[in-house]
């Protein structure tokens, strides 16, 4: 079954009454060109069913969207769109990025020159203890 919101631009994309230039689609999830392009050749994949993030998404729908994506970003490599490279990237949650309140995965083509890149902060490269890491491991793992 699948659930989707009346507010939701991804999900109205799904019901069909916004366009989309589809790329792939089966009943779980779909792929599509994004309309703000980072280059020429990028492409969101979602799931067909509404999930806000990571927490409310079906693991096996998205182990199907990574799957998607790595043949999308094989796709990229031997189609015709210039790419020397390929980002695979998820924000879950608004601090980390998430412009669209539903899950969704980029796939786009990079290239030498193409002007993207990611800014990171101000403590990049500063390498920690190895206790330090060793103590956020285990508060992670307990969780797992």
């Amino acid at each position: 079954m699948v659930i989707v919101l009346a507010d939701c631009v991804f999900c109205k994309i799904v019901n069909g009454d916004i366009p989309s230039s589809e790329v792939y689609s089966d009943d779980q999830i779909l792929a599509f060109m994004d309309i703000q392009p980072v280059n020429p050749g990028h492409i969101l994949i979602i799931p067909k069913t509404h999930a806000n993030n990571l927490k409310e998404l079906d693991p096996n729908v998205g182990a199907q969207m990574f799957r998607l994506a790595i043949r999308v970003a094989e796709a990229l490599r031997k189609s015709d769109v210039k790419c020397e490279g390929v980002n695979v990237y998820l924000a879950d949650g608004e601090v980390a990025g998430q412009k669209v309140p539903h899950v969704h995965i980029h796939v786009f083509p990079r290239f030498t020159g193409n002007g993207f890149g990611l800014k990171l902060g101000p403590g990049y490269g500063t390498q920690p203890e190895r206790s330090e890491l060793e103590e956020i491991a285990e508060k992670i793992k307990s969780k797992l």
